[in-house]
């Protein structure tokens, strides 16, 4: 399978393309800068943005599918710029399977988003509501768009690869999840899709 990879260079990003790279598919990794992914040198780095829409038709149509695993601004950045970005991305995917790293914040517990709920931390409150507008974007989009927003455990940083997890639907399905096995739920995703325009979470 040919995977395109916005935000490649990132923190889930470089796991989703190692992970794919380690089952043998052909990755390109994009990013603003066009490094090369850590130890996945035989991904093709390329630079490119997300609100380019010319480069996104062109990468979706040179793939079998397309991740964005890009965020908006942790330091103090525009948020409304990558919102602009994702819708711009997302209407120019075509059919092509496009699998979107959407946030923890948007999952429900008891019918309350945790981003909602006492304790949330007011560090990333921001970042979950942007994350909650472009969630509620692309539920909008047109049937045609084949999309898939998988969201992590409330945590989610480097660790092992287990390769074992625990998928939900619109609950967390449990705390945490390391960035290697959230690659490799992705990856699961993409080569037998099951959450077909539908939002879903891993935790391990």
């Amino acid at each position: 399978m040919k995977i395109a990879i916005f935000g490649a260079t990132g923190m889930v990003g470089s796991q989703i393309a190692a992970e794919a790279v380690r089952r043998g598919h052909v990755v390109t990794a994009i990013s603003r800068s066009g490094n090369a992914v850590a130890d996945v040198a035989s991904a093709t780095a390329v630079a490119a943005d997300q609100s380019d829409a010319g480069t996104v038709a062109s990468v979706a149509k040179a793939h079998d599918a397309v991740v964005l695993a890009t965020g908006p601004s942790r330091t103090g950045g525009d948020h409304q710029l990558w919102l602009d970005a994702t819708a711009t991305a997302m209407a120019n995917v075509g059919t092509t399977r496009t699998v979107v790293v959407g946030g923890a914040g948007t999952l429900l517990v008891d019918g309350t988003r945790l981003l909602d709920r006492p304790g949330f931390p007011d560090a990333y409150r921001a970042e979950a509501r942007t994350a909650a507008i472009a969630l509620d974007a692309i539920k909008a989009l047109p049937e045609s768009v084949n999309w898939t927003v998988q969201a992590p455990a409330p945590e989610i940083a480097p660790g092992e690869r287990t390769g074992h997890y625990v998928l939900g639907g619109d609950s967390p399905a449990g705390e945490r999840i390391s960035t290697q096995d959230f690659a490799v739920a992705m990856l699961d995703e993409l080569e037998t899709p099951r959450h077909v325009r539908t939002r879903f979470t891993a935790a391990n």
